[in-house]
């Protein structure tokens, strides 16, 4: 009811109440003005939305022009915000909703502040992950292109678009979507990290799997299609059935051999597949492009036969041989075993290599498995086929060392033919213990043919019997105990080896190396031996040095002793001459003694001691004896 309607009311009232004597008109007046003011204030509050500053509110869009955009909150004020906010929404209009933060609800200027940048970085994170909840579809701004795909923004967010996930075709230039709009899936969300992934590419998958579902129930195996290039790997060759991609393996590409697909076709082209096989289920179509082809072995010369001499290019190359192409389509294999007469197989890479032009004979040939093996060897003729006649039993020869092995040298007569030296036909005298001692891979050896065994391709040589067997002559040089002269060559703590004169070579045991001065030999050391065996069947020499000064030891000791006799009689008669002599003296003096006059004893000891004087000496004398 307006203010002055209640006025004449109270008046009214007053009146009929007769009591307008006492009414206070100015009061009253006051009274009623403000319970107007509250009132007006009361609704105008009511028509205003309840905001407050740092909160996010849905506005209005007023207007729109290229520098602001107008937004209104409810409040006493619009908001104005930079256009820029709002550059992933190029299509924004007057009238749609958006979210704005409440920076202030009165600048220094009265106005209303807002961000919607800062609404949308407020509420972003809780949109994303509400959008992958709900599997909504977002736009997005693509900011960028970056490695392996591109920069969106949905939300105020950023998030990371694969290349693989742009489009269901393979996209080769990803700097037309730089600054583009778009339709997007959120796909995958790291928490911790706060990372986003998200694909448009999975928005038109659900139509193009209804679309592929379509092509896939009408297809059937030999069913020939065109189709478009879409992609080329190093394995095959997708390609775009209308919708539906196959794959061409690259062994279907070509009936020869193909390295790099690129060479068959290109991208964009448009080739006639056929369809092999087909998996439903999973989707995945096998094509081929060669199977179009006449097969090449159809096409082979019907007159060629096994033993023919054939021409090819070599294009495969393994370790056990070589793939040879001898028609666009048709392979040979010449196996390592067929590229050389020798049974010192090798790698086929030691003889060919990849584009080798060779010239070969087939061996085998196979129309119905299509198969060819091919030899080189057969182009020689074998060495073995008159093995008798070329190296004959006694004949000699010069072969190269190829291997060793603990009981004999394996030798080279020429390529293909080998032979066994065995350890003990090596040399007459010398005890060889490996063959390495006796001569060195690669070297060139003397040998003379000893046995031949043709089936098995095998030859027995000797070295020894290039020279006549030393041991018949060697027995009477070296016979039971002759005293030589040998040169210690090995030593050991059971004995020693002696080299002896002719390349022999002898042994003597510990106990028969003792020398007289019981000095230890020293290996290099000269010495005497005593020959104590002579084996010329076992072809063994023993020796002893302790025998050469033993015997002489003995020998002497005779001498020695009729010496050692004569020593002791020559002083016994010199000293019975002297005592002789001696006593005739004294004997005489002691006579004058006692004939002369009659003396005290004392002289008679005197006397005494003068008769002993002589005999000191001879004590002396008989003492150095």
């Amino acid at each position: 009811m307006p203010a002055t309607g209640k006025a004449n009311t109270l008046i009214t009232t007053m009146v009929e109440n007769k009591s307008l004597q006492n009414f206070d008109w100015d009061a009253e007046e006051a009274k009623a003005n403000g319970a107007q003011n509250e009132e007006l204030i009361e609704k105008y509050d009511r028509s205003l939305n309840a905001v407050k500053n740092q909160e996010v509110v849905e506005g209005t869009v007023m207007s729109v022009n290229k520098r602001e955009v107008v937004v209104n909150v409810g409040y006493k004020s619009d908001g104005i915000i930079p256009a820029a906010e709002f550059r992933y929404n190029p299509d924004l209009k007057p009238g749609d909703k958006v979210e704005v933060f409440i920076k202030n609800l009165e600048d220094s200027k009265g106005q209303l502040e807002l961000s919607h940048k800062e609404a949308r970085a407020s509420r972003s994170w809780d949109r994303v992950n509400q959008a992958l909840a709900n599997d909504e579809i977002v736009q997005g701004l693509i900011k960028c292109k970056t490695k392996g795909g591109m920069i969106v923004e949905i939300f105020g967010t950023e998030a990371f678009l694969p290349g693989s996930q742009i489009d269901v075709k393979p996209i080769r230039d990803y700097d037309v979507f730089v600054g583009k709009t778009m339709d997007f899936k959120v796909v995958k969300i790291n928490q911790e990290y706060r990372n986003v992934v998200v694909s448009h590419k999975a928005l038109i998958e659900a139509e193009l799997e209804a679309q592929k579902k379509e092509i896939v129930s009408h297809l059937e195996k030999g069913q020939i299609l065109e189709g478009t290039v879409k992609n080329i790997t190093n394995y095959g060759v997708f390609i775009d059935l209308g919708g539906v991609d196959g794959l061409i393996h690259i062994t279907d590409l070509s009936w020869g051999r193909v390295s790099d697909p690129h060479e068959i076709v290109s991208l964009d082209q448009k080739i006639n597949v056929v369809i092999l096989d087909f998996d439903e289920e999973k989707k995945r179509i096998a094509l081929g492009l060669k199977q179009l082809q006449p097969h090449p072995w159809d096409a082979l010369d019907h007159d060629l036969k096994v033993g023919d001499h054939i021409k090819g290019k070599v294009v495969v190359m393994a370790d056990y041989g070589a793939f040879v192409e001898v028609a666009p389509g048709v392979e040979g294999l010449i196996h390592v075993s067929e590229m050389t007469w020798s049974q010192h197989l090798r790698s086929a890479n030691d003889f060919l290599k990849v584009g080798d032009e060779v010239e070969a004979v087939i061996l085998t040939l196979d129309r119905d498995d299509r198969k060819m093996s091919l030899g080189l060897k057969q182009l020689k003729p074998d060495p073995w086929q008159n093995i008798e006649t070329t190296y004959a039993v006694g004949s000699r020869h010069t072969a190269r060392v190829r291997n060793f092995t603990n009981f004999g040298v394996f030798v080279e007569l020429e390529e293909g033919v080998d032979g066994l030296i065995h350890i003990s036909d090596l040399s007459w005298t010398k005890k060889i213990k490996h063959p390495n001692e006796f001569t060195q891979i690669g070297a060139d050896i003397e040998v003379v043919v000893l046995e031949i065994d043709k089936e098995n391709r095998r030859l027995s040589l000797g070295h020894k019997q290039l020279e006549e067997n030393p041991w018949e002559a060697l027995e009477v040089r070296y016979g039971v105990d002759t005293v030589v002269e040998g040169k210690i060559i090995e030593l050991s703590d059971k004995g020693a080896v002696v080299q002896l004169e002719e390349g022999v070579e002898g042994y003597c045991t510990a106990r028969h190396l003792q020398t007289q001065d019981k000095a230890p030999v020293q290996k290099g050391e000269t010495l005497e031996f005593k020959v104590i065996e002579f084996n010329r069947d076992a072809k063994r020499i023993l020796l002893s040095h302790l025998r050469t000064w033993e015997a002489a030891k003995e020998s002497e000791a005779p001498k020695k002793a009729t010496q050692k006799k004569e020593k002791e009689a020559a002083p016994a008669t010199v000293q019975l001459e002297k005592t002789t002599l001696g006593d005739l003296s004294v004997l005489a003096d002691l006579k004058a003694t006692m004939e002369a006059e009659a003396k005290p004893k004392k002289a008679t000891k005197k006397a005494a001691k003068a008769e002993e004087a002589p005999a000191a000496p001879e004590a002396e004398e008989q003492k150095a004896e």
